[in-house]
This record gives C-alpha cells, structure tokens and sequence, in this order.
C-alpha cells in the first residue's frame, strides 16, 4: 500500500501565541520536529514550511536587536531540522507591529503543492481564516486539508471547513518540551 505524501505549514507567529496562551512553559523549547513528525506519523513527509514575520532592528534599538538575534538563532534550528522557512514582514502602526506577507506564502504552499501535486495532505497549524479560499480550492483538487488547532482557541470556521481535524489539548504540549532552549 501506497504512504499518502504530506507537508506541514507553521503559521509562527500564530503558533508562538497558541503556545503561549495554552500556557506551555517556554515556546522556544517547543519541539517542532518531533511534534511534524508525530502529526504525519501515518504519510510520508515531504515537506515542512514555517512562515513568519521577519524581525529588523536598527543599530541603536537594542530590545528589537535581541528579539532579532533570538529570530535568527531559532529559524537557524528550524533550517537545520529541513524546514523551509518564509518570511513575511512586520509593519509597525500605531506602536503595534503586524505581520504582512505571511498568509499569502502560506496560501500559496497549499494551492502549488495541490497543483503540483507535491502533497495527498497538508497538515495546517495556523487558525487563521483568511486561508479559507486556498483551503477550498486545494479541497476541491482533491486533496485534504488537516486543520491542526487548539481546543481553547478553536476556528470553527476552518474547523467546519477542513476535511480532518487534528485539535489538541494544554496535555498534548508537554511531550513536545526540549530540555534545552532554542
């Protein structure tokens, strides 16, 4: 019998504040790999994606330079695990900073590999409903869009949108602790 391919795509920034909200100890610890690998234990992986916000500093803006170097040094590990990372930008409006550009490469990896046919599933660990269009359109080319969200924090639309759902409790987090910080 034929594995089903599959890739994963980490909104970050996303993920980051589940993490956090679902009061995992330390994100930075979070291990991204064993957890890609745990989702997709029943396909074969093919690819993993995290897209975020890159983090740019000036010389003088000594808080933003060290939130930079932390970025740096994580999507270096993340790089090293066989991650594509993407990045997308932070706009700062009104002493708040958005990120731009992300939902977008995350829409594009679910409608190239649908259309390329890179993929059987897309494991989707993101909540954000603005990927709805792509989902559909992937879902409608025949492949199977696994939304991956957290019980406390759930999007019902891409709950009730997705074909499979993946919805993970405070409990499923700690088997996924690194001893040591990234």
């Amino acid at each position: 019998m034929k594995l089903s391919k599959s890739i994963i795509i980490f909104d970050g920034s996303n993920f980051y504040h589940k993490l956090k909200d679902a009061g995992f100890p330390h994100p930075s610890r979070f291990d991204y790999q064993a957890f890609s690998k745990h989702l997709t234990s029943k396909s074969k992986l093919v690819s993993k994606y995290y897209c975020i916000g890159k983090i740019r500093a000036k010389q003088e803006d000594k808080k933003a330079r060290l939130l930079m170097a932390k970025q740096q040094k994580f999507i270096t590990k993340l790089s090293q695990q066989g991650f594509t990372i993407q990045f997308g930008y932070l706009l700062k409006t009104d002493k708040q900073f958005h990120e731009k550009g992300v939902d977008v490469q995350i829409a594009v990896n679910i409608l190239k590999g649908a259309y390329r046919n890179i993929y059987d599933l897309v494991y989707l660990v993101s909540s954000d409903s603005d990927l709805l269009p792509a989902i559909l359109e992937a879902q409608s080319n025949g492949k199977i869009v696994v939304y991956v969200g957290f019980k406390d924090k759930l999007s019902y639309a891409l709950k009730n949108s997705c074909k499979k759902s993946v919805i993970l409790t405070k409990d499923d987090f700690h088997k996924f602790s690194e001893k040591t910080p990234i």
